[in-house]
């Protein structure tokens, strides 16, 4: 019924750039809050950043604060994550998740995850 699909991953420089998107498709009806969440190997899944459907009200973990930037699209159905100065410290595989209500139950959001893209920071 619905799909949320990352891109923009990559191999990077410290201190270099790279913005990630996440296309939600299939029988979307609607899609309240998107969250970005990150998992380094062996490590647990870490809570990055959140923005709601009015993009009013974002949160993001300390460790990112003034370096990454959370937005939406949602003519586009499209989140994205930019992601500046990056660290070494920020190599994980950076996932989508979302809250989504289908056109076939317009009432009930269901909570959504993407695949994963990679971001390596390394020199």
């Amino acid at each position: 019924q619905v799909q949320l699909v990352e891109s923009g991953g990559g191999l990077v420089q410290p201190g270099g750039s790279l913005r990630l998107a996440c296309v939600a498709s299939g029988s979307v009806f609607g899609i309240n809050s998107m969250r970005w969440y990150r998992q380094a190997p062996g490590e647990q899944r870490e809570l990055v950043a959140i923005i709601t459907r009015g993009g009013i009200t974002n949160y993001y973990v300390d460790s990112v604060k003034g370096r990454f930037t959370i937005s939406r699209d949602n003519a586009k159905r499209t989140g994205y994550l930019q992601m500046n100065s990056l660290k070494p410290e920020d190599t994980a595989v950076y996932y989508c998740n979302a809250d989504v209500a289908t056109s076939s139950n317009p009432l009930v959001a269901t909570q959504y995850w993407g695949q994963g893209t990679q971001v390596t920071v390394s020199s």
